[in-house]
């Protein structure tokens, strides 16, 4: 169970979405560039301590970070508003990782054409979207549910 953040943009969501993953007990891929000096001063305190719970791996590119999941034989599941499936319809698995993109743009479609499945979380027609590090704790949330994690 892994969290990926498409080259975020800002380092409060970043720093929230290190928080979730830590706790939900997920790992943590951050593709590069950020819109944010790695070790701005925001995203330490955003992730607090958590950023030790759930130290990321970094990628420079999506080309890098491709070329891992692939060793790794990783499914990359896209939350997505754009997806027609819903995301509590899916069956995740705990070797799944989950992507978010960025918080003005979404992910382009190469990456959209890589994953292995695109979801949505359903919400008012009324609203646009929720925040990105929202999304993601609530996809790692329902993850787990899914998979039964023993707490710990």
């Amino acid at each position: 169970m892994r969290l990926v953040l498409y080259q975020p943009e800002i380092a409060q969501n970043a720093g929230a979405a290190t928080r979730a993953a830590a706790c939900f007990d997920a790992g943590l891929d951050i593709i590069e560039p950020c819109g944010f000096p790695l070790n701005a001063k925001t995203f330490s305190r955003v992730a607090m301590d958590y950023g030790l719970l759930a130290q990321p791996r970094f990628h420079r590119s999506w080309r890098a970070f491709e070329t891992h999941r692939q060793k790794e034989n990783a499914r990359l599941i896209l939350i997505t508003t754009k997806a027609n499936q819903k995301m509590t319809d899916f069956s995740f698995n705990k070797e799944d990782w989950i992507i978010v993109g960025q918080e003005s743009a979404g992910v382009p479609d190469s990456v959209r054409n890589s994953a292995n499945a695109s979801v949505r979380i359903e919400m008012s027609s009324k609203a646009r979207s929720l925040n990105v590090s929202v999304a993601a704790a609530i996809a790692l949330s329902e993850m787990r549910r899914q998979c039964g994690f023993d707490e710990g």
